[in-house]
């Protein structure tokens, strides 16, 4: 039987969190293969395709639940989130193989949308639509960002890199200025989670959202980088090798 917390919540780390991570981690090593059958072949594009259609079938009813009366939380319910628009990115990532797009798909993934999975806040159990909402939204997210990269190859640059960052940064402004009208906490750009989370580490607001920023934005570089210097030496390869 699967367990949850005494009082019916969802318990991080618990039996429903770890079963979950599990199915994440064998579905992330499929879709990573998937993309290195298909990378370069014929069946690329519609397999990348039918990859954004089943995305959009899967979070576009979840995420319009969350507007009928008993889903409905003003808190919540509102696709303000980071997740709520990196499905969306991703989606057109795996539509057009954008650079752009799949680097944020990319780097929103591998680190904000994982410690999202690591720390949920999260209250309802299985098989409640916002558990559903919450875990589905969030593994595709990171399972799309790897087969994008890892798999086809579709890397970022420091020039996508940096447009990340002014996409994130708007939206930190737009969502912190909501925040503060509407007296809510999309991001955690006004407070921080009730559940323990990384952030817990970084001292109190505002300056939890000032090192957050800067952290982040170390760590996409370093994210990046590898990639940077992997493109580089496939260009320089065929002059190489077509030397006198």
């Amino acid at each position: 039987m699967v367990s949850v917390a005494a009082d019916g919540r969802f318990e991080t780390f618990g039996s429903q969190h770890l079963a979950v991570l599990c199915a994440f981690a064998i579905g992330l090593a499929a879709v990573v293969w998937i993309g290195w059958r298909v990378r370069g072949t014929a069946a690329e594009t519609p397999v990348s395709r039918a990859l954004a259609l089943g995305i959009c079938a899967v979070t576009i009813p979840l995420q319009v639940m969350q507007f009928l009366p008993d889903e409905w939380n003003p808190r919540t319910s509102l696709p303000f989130q980071l997740c709520d628009l990196a499905w969306v990115f991703a989606v057109h990532a795996l539509w057009t193989r954008s650079r752009l797009t799949s680097t944020v798909t990319y780097l929103w993934g591998i680190t904000l949308t994982t410690q999202g999975m690591l720390t949920p806040d999260l209250a309802t159990p299985w098989p409640e639509p916002r558990f559903l909402m919450f875990w589905a939204m969030h593994i595709l997210i990171v399972w799309a960002a790897l087969y994008l990269v890892v798999g086809l190859g579709v890397w970022p640059t420091w020039a996508t890199y940096r447009r990340t960052v002014v996409i994130t940064l708007v939206w930190a402004v737009l969502a912190f200025t909501y925040n503060a009208i509407a007296d809510v906490n999309y991001g955690y750009l006004n407070g921080k989670p009730n559940g323990a989370s990384l952030l817990d580490y970084l001292g109190p607001w505002p300056a939890y959202v000032v090192l957050e920023i800067a952290i982040v934005a170390a760590v996409w570089a370093l994210l990046t980088w590898p990639w940077t210097r992997r493109e580089a030496r496939t260009s320089v390869a065929p002059a190489i090798g077509h030397r006198p």
